[in-house]
């Protein structure tokens, strides 16, 4: 069968639903505590947080993986998105610690940091508390690279806050 035709419908379908949801989008609200998402507001615009943010990454010798922008990810649909760029890296040593430790922390390693625009113009940094990966992964053998890892990617977003 040729599911095609009906994938097309499906994501028109879901393009003007997500129009309707987007065009009076609230504020981005806080994260609440257990989904494990640490936000910190930006003192600057999407473009200049992103590239302060991969310059701290680069003078900490952090290994920077990949950008996507995900607004531009939009360009040509019917889907309207705020300005969005995740940004991926970390130390293959310490991260791949976690990964020893369980396979499934794959799902949260290399680290992503999001940056984005609210509908009210404020720029915020998000990323992942560690601390929630842990207990996500059931890794208790691994306080330390935690903590230092933690440490490491408050610093970063800290480096960009009002």
């Amino acid at each position: 069968m040729n599911y095609r035709p009906l994938l097309l419908s499906l994501v028109a379908a879901l393009s003007v639903a997500a129009n309707l949801t987007t065009a009076g989008a609230a504020p981005a609200p806080a994260p609440s505590p257990e989904s494990g998402v640490i936000r910190v507001a930006s003192a600057y615009g999407v473009d200049e947080t992103r590239e302060r943010l991969k310059k701290d990454i680069h003078a900490k010798g952090i290994r920077f993986f990949s950008e996507t922008d995900q607004s531009a990810l939009a360009a040509g649909t019917d889907i309207k998105v705020g300005r969005s760029v995740l940004l991926q890296f970390g130390n293959p040593p310490l991260g791949l610690q976690f990964l020893t430790a369980s396979p499934y922390a794959g799902l949260d390693w290399p680290v992503r940091m999001l940056v984005f625009q609210d509908a009210d113009n404020h720029v915020w940094v998000a990323y992942t508390d560690f601390g929630f990966i842990a207990r996500r992964h059931k890794i208790t053998s691994r306080d330390a690279q935690f903590k230092m890892a933690s440490e490491v990617a408050a610093s970063i977003a800290h480096s960009v806050e009002k």
